[in-house]
């Protein structure tokens, strides 16, 4: 089959906060490539130098050196974390185990999600939290000082909480374990084990032991699969040609869309696998497809929360039935993403329903035209994108720039394989 593009999507988000946070408490220097140079991503970077850490301006290449796990100094202004809830909730864990207090704040989206999961097995290690808009959001002071060390059930499915949690037994040098629902993304856990921190895992659990100092990185940053999974879409869904997508993170709690698609019928060749930083790393090829109905297990959802408004988008595109349930978490992101992307769908002309905690997409129009609005949100405006994208769709979106969150040459990409024959 002719190929109709090659895509080297962007660095992988999850993984590039971290490497952020680990560099910064590492003792020496470390060694970073490929890490995404987005919005998010640069939050975290300039939370991190607001407390001491030498972050250099995001590139391709580059290096930090660490501070050590003690090394962060009180802040002189509030640490604004903008729109990423990565930034906001890691390193609330890392300061709750300074002895200084830092305040949080953010745009008017993420000053609205949820932060009283993360302060309450904080507070609960001894750290004291101050909400100044009542018991939840931002603006928010940790207060720091000496933590304890902690089990807890998080009776949910959050690698942010979880990963908050590890690491401030990491700064604080305590013993903690963090039991899940549901087993969430495990970068923290692979990333710490790769640098030879004793952390422990099973199914639904993950436990870590104090270290005196953590070794620096060297690391090249995986594509992310939540980026590629907008190029996937588009794969399947074109009517020819296939779309080569180069050096995809394949970690088993990121690939819940790719194996949806794949279950769905779609033509997802996996090739040229290796492993870097314990994570799998793949090249897809992605082929036009004949998708089938579906209902979402409920164990995959965390896999694919990022993605389940894309999926939304495909089944309206391909014509099929799509069933979501148990996916509330939605609610309380970038925007509420049931809502948004069902009152979009509607707009365009799909035929959906909207559930509590899910929707249901049914077939519908061959073409779907009409305005997209994203309420700011990245993955709103990608989704309708790969809808605008194909064949005689007559889609507009009203803000295409609030993709630079997590995919700053999204638009680039897409018109690279919807223009190749």
């Amino acid at each position: 089959m002719k190929e109709r593009g090659v895509v080297r999507v962007p660095g992988d988000k999850s993984i590039s906060h971290r490497a952020l946070i680990l560099a910064s408490l590492a003792t020496g220097e470390s060694q970073i490539e490929g890490i995404l140079d987005a919005a998010d991503v640069r939050s975290t970077a300039g939370v991190l130098r607001a407390l001491g850490a030498p972050i250099p301006d995001l590139s391709s290449d580059f290096s930090v050196t660490g501070l050590g796990l003690h090394g962060l100094k009180s802040p002189d202004n509030t640490l604004d974390a903008g729109n990423s809830g990565t930034t906001v909730r890691l390193m609330a864990g890392v300061v709750a185990a300074c002895r200084f207090s830092s305040r949080f704040e953010g745009d008017a989206s993420l000053s609205r999600r949820p932060m009283k999961r993360i302060a309450e097995p904080l507070r609960e290690m001894g750290a004291q939290f101050t909400f100044e808009n009542g018991e939840d959001g931002l603006p928010m002071i940790v207060h720091g000082g000496n933590l304890s060390g902690i089990a807890w059930n998080t009776r949910a499915s959050s690698g942010q909480t979880k990963s908050c949690i590890l690491l401030a037994g990491l700064v604080a040098g305590v013993h903690v374990t963090v039991i899940e629902s549901r087993k969430s993304r495990d970068h923290t856990e692979r990333m710490l084990i790769s640098l030879g921190v004793p952390v422990s895992v099973d199914d639904l659990s993950a436990s870590l032991l104090p270290v005196e100092s953590l070794s620096p990185l060297e690391l090249t940053v995986p594509g992310d699969p939540s980026s590629a999974a907008y190029i996937i879409a588009f794969g399947v869904l074109q009517t020819e040609g296939e779309v080569r997508i180069l050096d995809v993170c394949m970690n088993p709690t990121r690939i819940g869309f790719i194996q949806t698609i794949m279950d769905m019928g779609g033509d997802i060749e996996i090739t040229d696998r290796k492993a870097i930083a314990g994570d799998e790393v793949a090249t897809l090829v992605v082929r036009p497809s004949m998708l089938h109905e579906t209902k979402i297990d409920v164990d995959r959802i965390p896999s694919m929360i990022d993605e389940l408004p894309l999926l939304a988008c495909v089944a309206a595109g391909a014509r099929v039935r799509l069933e979501v349930r148990e996916a509330a978490e939605l609610r309380v992101k970038e925007s509420d993403r049931i809502s948004t992307v069902v009152s979009n769908l509607k707009r365009v002309g799909a035929d959906v329903e909207e559930l509590p905690d899910g929707f249901v997409v049914k077939p519908g129009n061959s073409v779907l035209a009409g305005d997209v609005i994203t309420e700011g949100d990245h993955r709103i405006a990608m989704s309708f994108g790969v809808l605008a994208a194909l064949g005689k769709n007559s889609i507009n979106i009203d803000d295409r720039d609030c993709v630079a969150v997590s995919y700053p040459r999204f638009w680039a990409d897409l018109e690279s394989i919807r223009l190749t024959r």
